[in-house]
């Protein structure tokens, strides 16, 4: 019988290969179809999958909200994922989905829980352009590229949790994230993330450290952008380091993702200097782990600004 420690094991070196393990489940049909479409999350955000409890209902919450749980001592927010996402759960929400992200634990009641397939990044698009309503980072073709393959949206449970339990607290408080960080003249810092909130939260934060930045929205995007200034800089007889002081990349993102960038820029002799500092919602000690082994200089969890301000500031020899 495999162990649990094999699973973990198997499914942490696919991020070597630029491959990941998406959990699919249904949430019912939508205002626009009848047909139950597929949704899906990172298998290392899901903790376990359980039959629906006896939920407690919480007075005053959000329409989203549905109350909390007891699992094995600890409450559990419960989130109904359909109505977040403008679903209507047909057979009723039958599965508890209990996730660990960002540190902090959450539970989605789901309608279905489909399968688990393993895709590469490059069968993920980014949803960008799609009118998902910021709820989505990405469409994942689940057959490759083909005609008619089934598609699965890939969902941003970081929004939607911030959307159903808001903080009351500022995401970036410009009295306590301390000084300005000093780079050198003319280079930026250059920073990857898929989620349309990350970028903007990552957006606060640098702007409050007041050091200039280029935001990419994938791994493959700023792999682009680091080449196109190296070009620049040889051109300009500089080095890339005189151009870019630090690679900020969250790692689960389409197309290429933060580990395969990592990889590629410690692999490359022109970027190898510069720090690479991995910004993600994936937290848990056999992901900081296997974050350590890809050659990041640093990690740290979204999205606390003066960790991120404090992160930075110590791999650029500031503090």
């Amino acid at each position: 019988m495999r162990s649990v420690q094999q699973d973990v094991d198997e499914r942490t070196s696919l991020t070597g290969n630029n491959k990941f393990e998406l959990f699919l489940f249904k949430l019912g049909v939508s205002e626009n179809s009848a047909q139950r479409e597929l949704f899906g999350i990172n298998v290392f955000k899901v903790r376990e999958i359980m039959e629906m409890p006896q939920i407690t209902a919480v007075a005053g919450s959000h329409p989203h909200m549905l109350g909390v749980v007891n699992i094995r001592g600890q409450i559990v927010p419960v989130i109904d994922l359909p109505s977040a996402v403008g679903c209507t759960a047909q057979l009723g929400l039958k599965i508890l989905m209990v996730t660990e992200f960002a540190r902090s634990t959450q539970a989605f009641a789901v309608e279905e829980v489909d399968e688990i397939v393993r895709l590469e990044w490059n069968q993920v698009l980014s949803a960008e352009m799609t009118m998902g309503g910021g709820l989505i980072t990405s469409i994942a073709r689940l057959d490759g590229d083909v005609d008619n393959t089934r598609l699965a949206q890939v969902l941003d449970v970081e929004q939607i949790l911030r959307n159903v339990l808001p903080s009351s607290e500022p995401d970036v408080d410009r009295n306590s994230i301390g000084p300005n960080v000093q780079i050198p003249p003319g280079s930026v810092i250059l920073a990857a993330d898929d989620s349309a909130l990350a970028r903007s939260l990552i957006e606060q934060g640098l702007e409050a450290l007041g050091v200039p930045f280029i935001m990419t929205k994938t791994g493959k995007e700023a792999w682009e952008r680091l080449q196109q200034i190296a070009d620049q800089a040889g051109a300009e007889g500089k080095s890339v380091k005189e151009k870019v002081a630090l690679v900020l990349t969250d790692l689960e993102m389409p197309e290429m993702d933060g580990f395969t960038l990592t990889r590629n820029i410690k692999a490359d002799a022109r970027f190898a200097s510069i720090p690479v500092v991995i910004h993600s919602s994936l937290t848990g000690t056999t992901n900081e782990g296997h974050i350590k082994g890809v050659g990041a200089d640093a990690y740290v969890a979204k999205f606390q600004a003066n960790e991120l301000a404090a992160t930075i500031r110590k791999v650029l020899g500031g503090a």
